[in-house]
């Protein structure tokens, strides 16, 4: 589908209006818990085995993989519907990366795969290209990390 690069950044995605804001606290980093200010939220919070910490809790690229692949999700339903296509059955899956980088911190890298069981390549093609110029997460990570989008 796509891949983000710097090169996208003439375009203001910002928003005119805040519509609702989220309220979340983090309580000792990576190893501690968050809460949301709603009550929502409580998760013990933990490093993954791969970066060193024992697992036995979520982590903020669990966090963000659920948020993005709801928004997007989201998203490519609103244009469908838009378009005149019920998207009943599709789904958004995220996977969420983190490295070191270049400049001595880290830096993240997203995929997103779309499935689009009833519609053929060209529309779904199409609706997904829509959504992820919609998608608040789309526009927020634009030109900041890769983002690739797999229609399957």
């Amino acid at each position: 589908m796509s891949e983000d690069t710097a090169v996208d950044t003439a375009v203001d995605t910002r928003p005119t209006k805040i519509m609702y804001v989220a309220e979340a606290t983090a309580h000792g980093g990576r190893d501690g818990y968050v809460t949301s200010q709603d009550g929502q939220i409580e998760l013990k919070v933990a490093m993954p085995p791969q970066m060193g910490g024992d697992g036995n809790g979520t982590n903020p690229e669990q966090l963000f993989a659920a948020g993005y692949s709801s928004c997007f999700h989201n998203a490519l339903v609103l244009v469908g519907r838009r378009s005149g296509f019920d998207l009943t059955g599709s789904t958004v899956a995220a996977k969420v990366g983190i490295g070191p980088n270049a400049q001595r911190g880290y830096g993240l890298a997203v995929a997103l795969s779309v499935s689009l069981p009833v519609l053929d390549q060209d529309v779904a093609t199409k609706l997904v290209d829509a959504a992820h110029e919609v998608c608040p997460y789309s526009n927020a990570t634009r030109g900041n990390i890769d983002v690739t989008v797999l229609l399957g």
